[in-house]
């Protein structure tokens, strides 16, 4: 007999942003899961954050429109909410 599980998949919650790209530092900040840049910086550093479900080093990694973040068992998918001229 074969089971099969079903595992549900975690959501991604939207973060905006208005620019090309934001630093990973900054994205920690605006997500609101860290206080500070030295906080995140500390995080990333430790390697408790993942960008595109691999583990990340640089605080100043540029995030791009769908790319993701994880941290603290929660993930972000970042948006780009730019208007056009």
């Amino acid at each position: 007999m074969k089971v099969t599980l079903k595992i549900p998949k975690r959501q991604h919650e939207p973060l905006p942003i208005h620019t090309e790209y934001i630093r990973l530092d900054s994205a920690l900040k605006l997500a609101a899961l860290v206080e500070s840049g030295g906080m995140a910086k500390e995080l990333i550093l430790d390697g408790a954050v993942r960008v595109n479900h691999v583990k990340c080093l640089q605080r100043g990694k540029k995030l791009r429109e769908g790319d993701v973040f994880e941290f603290d068992g929660r993930i972000f998918e970042v948006t780009n909410e730019r208007k056009e001229p």
